[in-house]
């Protein structure tokens, strides 16, 4: 196995190499370094003939290695560039994706840290108030089925478990013929099992058969939380989970995220669970499950009166299956939490959303970012939100391509909402004209907001000073993020004098350009593009591959 950086030259490339301008690599932008981290996390827990050796990374950990790995080879990079400041960018960008490369190996050989706020620094078990029986903590690995023994030993003693979590731990056939009798002797006690991440690495055939060993000695329980995250499952496995599925009446809480549900796996789903009259809380983040899973989805909902919180975020879904999850959401009057974020729903589905946000009148949080909803969409929800929801705390609809005229509507829906804790509008085209209809709606009240962010929206001076005006004195307020705007450098020194009492409370500007220009189709922003589409296609390709 090799880690490699694997940079090379793109169609991207070689249609913009003979144009008589200058194509600048570097710096990148905030969202290619924020790309890079998501792609090194993604590598790092990726079972490898590394992660058998040294053990597998948690997602929590792995992350935090990938940020700091980041923001180090970003820091040697850019010193070099510094040193050079007339050339490309080509070769920082180089150092960059090598560095990170080389700083990635290192990590996956030192394999996890050990724990060490003392919950399960021996990395065997934790009960929490003879509740819960958890073995996640310490390092992320296979288990054989004499470990297996040996870490489930207090299930064999008389206790009151009612949690079971066996997440972070690779199971094979033989650990789970271990834990087979043993889980028989307490199945009638359990409410809760989390079997998240426990097949990691297996091959296909024997994570089938261990997920059906655990089906079949399950089967009955009277569960009310299910999490079955992170097993990259898909249709086979979540049939391989049939008795188990198909025995809950019960259910309270379900989690699927991760675990390729496609149309096939989400019909599945549906199919199997005979009940969902109690679900308040269901989770299918990061799928592949595409417009016609959505719609079997939408079945589950529509039999899903009781839910509180339900999560659909990055899961390929676009306007036909949008639609359908926007009307079965109709029926879910109890709602608290929504996230549809990272879909493909376009304006048509927004429409169908706002038609429906009136039945939640308990809602606190929604993130509808990077659903392409362009105005039309962003208005019918937010005239659907300002007559509705209350109580709403979180507002996130960033990305999606609202201008100054789609302001207006937001602006009102935001000035309603008095327990607004936190406000994203960040990667859309408010400009200043929308940044200052924001600023008027934050203006009075809002009391508890302490988050805003309006980055990545050529905004002027104009928009960010009433922007600041407008958060600086209210009591708790901790960010206001308006970097990646169109700022004048008095601009800025006018911001950091209306934060010289607080400066924390102002995000930094690092991406702000002073220059920059408006999206008119000219030379100059075919220019920007092609130097952004070009970096972020090198970075795309940093990735580990394994020898045969």
């Amino acid at each position: 196995m090799v880690v490699t950086g694997c940079f090379g030259m793109d169609s991207t490339e070689q249609t913009y190499q003979h144009r008589s301008f200058s194509i600048k690599l570097w710096p990148p932008s905030q969202s290619t370094r924020l790309m890079l981290v998501e792609r090194m996390t993604k590598n790092l827990t990726t079972p490898s003939i590394f992660s058998r050796k040294y053990g597998l990374l948690s997602r929590e950990e792995a992350e935090e290695d990938a940020k700091k790995i980041e923001e180090t080879v970003f820091t040697m990079a850019n010193q070099h560039f510094e040193k050079e400041p007339d050339g490309d960018g080509s070769s920082a960008v180089q150092i960059y994706a090598k560095e990170s490369s080389k700083l990635m190996l290192e990590v996956l050989k030192r394999g996890p840290r050990m724990k060490e706020d003392g919950e399960s620094i021996d990395g065997k078990v934790t009960v929490t108030a003879d509740t819960v029986f958890d073995i996640s903590g310490g390092r992320r690995a296979f288990i054989d089925g004499e470990e297996a023994a040996e870490l489930l030993k207090p299930l064999r003693e008389p206790n009151s478990y009612t949690k079971i979590c066996f997440s972070n731990r690779s199971f094979g056939l033989d650990a789970a013929c271990v834990a087979e009798p043993i889980l028989s002797s307490i199945k009638h006690q359990l409410t809760e099992v989390d079997l998240s991440d426990f097949i990691a690495g297996r091959p296909e055939a024997e994570a089938l058969e261990v997920m059906t060993i655990f089906s079949s000695v399950l089967e009955g329980c009277a569960l009310k939380s299910l999490n079955l995250s992170n097993n990259a499952m898909g249709e086979k496995g979540v049939r391989a989970f049939g008795s188990l599925l198909s025995s809950q009446t019960n259910l309270e809480e379900l989690y699927l995220m991760n675990d390729g549900i496609s149309e096939e796996a989400a019909k599945a789903v549906c199919e199997l669970i005979p009940s969902t009259e109690k679900l308040r809380v269901l989770h299918f983040h990061n799928n592949m499950t595409g417009d016609a899973g959505a719609i079997a989805i939408a079945g589950i909902l529509k039999r899903s009166s009781a839910m509180e919180d339900f999560r659909c975020s990055s899961t390929r879904v676009g306007s036909d299956g949008g639609i359908a999850l926007a009307e079965a959401l109709g029926t879910c009057t109890h709602l608290r939490k929504l996230d549809l974020r990272d879909n493909m729903f376009g304006v048509e589905a927004g429409v169908a959303l706002g038609k429906v946000i009136p039945a939640f009148a308990d809602l606190t949080e929604i993130y509808l970012s990077y659903l392409n909803l362009e105005d039309e969409g962003a208005e019918a929800i937010a005239i659907a939100l300002k007559e509705s929801a209350p109580s709403l705390e979180i507002l996130e609809i960033s990305g999606n391509d609202i201008s100054a005229k789609g302001a207006a509507s937001l602006a009102a829906c935001i000035a309603s909402k008095q327990f607004l804790t936190k406000l994203n509008l960040s990667e859309n085209e408010l400009k200043d004209e929308g940044a200052i209809l924001i600023s008027k709606a934050l203006e009075e009240g809002h009391g508890q907001l302490n988050e805003v962010d309006l980055s990545t929206n050529a905004i002027r001076r104009s928009g960010a000073r009433l922007l600041a005006q407008a958060v600086v004195r209210k009591a708790g307020f901790k960010l206001l993020n308006i970097d990646a705007n169109f700022i004048s450098d008095e601009g800025i020194d006018e911001l950091k004098n209306i934060f010289k009492n607080c400066p924390h409370m102002l995000g930094p500007l690092d991406e702000n350009d002073p220059e920059g220009e408006d999206n008119d189709v000219d030379d100059e922003t075919e220019e920007d593009g092609a130097d952004h589409d070009e970096l972020e296609s090198k970075l795309k390709g940093l990735n580990i591959k394994q020898d045969s």
